[in-house]
């Protein structure tokens, strides 16, 4: 079968975006940030000057690693945080939470060090992330947060995916369709 894509047009750069099966009745376009510093940069810049005030940002172990680190650095390299998908031997401990990504087979836990807990308390906290679809990401990140005593300053993601376009508590760049396992817009 020939490959489909979706053009758009994101921060002011023309990507072409593959169609890739979710499951036997509906596509999603495969967006990945990784390896393309341009689109990068420019949606970093773009978010931060749509985002709220915030103390810290935090992001998942996923594809919005570039883009939170980008904001950062745009931002006067400013400390972010990293939600872990497994305990590395250097954390003090840790805050968990369950995860199920439309993008992932299986469930997931992400970990946070306890030792960035105690920074994130009493602190707005900017939630990030690449693409958000059903929200279970960002609701695990929500969940860290406010475990940690945090405040949620906001949310901010590049693409909204399907009905995650309708959210009026997430701050994007552009809406995202899904597809038809024809590759048709839904």
């Amino acid at each position: 079968m020939e490959q489909k894509y979706y053009h758009m047009t994101i921060a002011g750069c023309e990507r072409d975006l593959p169609l890739c099966p979710l499951n036997e009745d509906l596509m999603i376009a495969g967006f990945v940030i990784f390896g393309d510093p341009e689109l990068t940069t420019a949606c970093a810049e773009e978010l931060l000057e749509r985002v709220p005030a915030y103390d810290y940002m935090i992001t998942a172990e996923s594809k919005g690693i570039p883009l939170v680190h980008e904001m950062a650095r745009l931002a006067g390299n400013q400390k972010y945080f990293l939600a872990r998908k497994a305990p590395k031997l250097y954390m003090t401990g840790v805050v968990d939470v369950t995860v199920k990504s439309i993008t992932t087979a299986k469930e997931q836990r992400l970990y946070l060090d306890t030792a960035d807990a105690a920074i994130m308390k009493g602190k707005r906290i900017l939630l990030v992330d690449d693409v958000v679809s059903l929200g279970d990401s960002m609701r695990a990140l929500e969940h860290l947060v406010l475990t940690a005593g945090g405040e949620i300053a906001g949310r901010a993601t590049i693409l909204a995916e399907g009905d995650a376009a309708n959210r009026d508590d997430l701050i994007y760049l552009e809406k995202l369709p899904l597809f038809d396992k024809n590759g048709k817009e839904l």
